[in-house]
């Protein structure tokens, strides 16, 4: 009968194998995208509020605007605030998605998957359409009652080639 003894690089394998499954699991997990409702999809024109720009995923801060052009107001009449997340940073500015381009008072029209709890919050479908700054008064082009950003001449689509 051999005697059977367990060699280190047995060892070392077993503690590779447990290390990547307690160690990469989460990390896959992490970008489920298990939270949104992939089955509808919300088209919103609003204007930006903040850009964040994080390594893991960026995020557009705006307030909504609605189909009359105007700003919509939540229950408590405030301006109803929402967010989207794409990419990480780096990803999204080599699609010139950055701060520079979407500061505070950019108005723009993008697509997204809702969260399934109902927030005000979701995650980019193609691209963004940014509406157009009239050179002459330096404010940006609000689209035509029920249209969005896409809809206005001198948009600039960002982050894909089609809205």
């Amino acid at each position: 009968m051999k005697n059977h003894t367990i060699r280190p690089w047995t060892l070392a394998g077993l503690f590779a194998l447990v290390a990547v499954t307690l160690f990469v699991m989460p990390t896959l997990a992490h970008h489920s995208f298990a939270m949104y409702d992939q089955n509808k999809v919300v088209t919103l024109t609003g204007v930006a509020t903040q850009f964040v720009a994080q390594a893991n995923h960026a995020e557009i801060h705006f307030y909504a605007v609605g189909p009359d052009g105007k700003l919509m107001k939540d229950a408590a009449g405030k301006n109803l605030s929402w967010g989207v997340e794409m990419a990480g940073a780096a990803a999204v500015a080599q699609q010139g998605i950055t701060a520079a381009t979407f500061p505070a008072g950019t108005v723009f029209s993008v697509r997204l998957n809702p969260l399934r709890d109902g927030s005000n919050y979701g995650s980019r479908i193609g691209a963004i359409a940014r509406c157009p700054t009239d050179p002459a008064s330096g404010k940006p082009t609000i689209p035509a009652a029920g249209k969005h950003c896409d809809s206005v001449p001198g948009n600039t689509l960002l982050g894909g080639n089609a809205f």
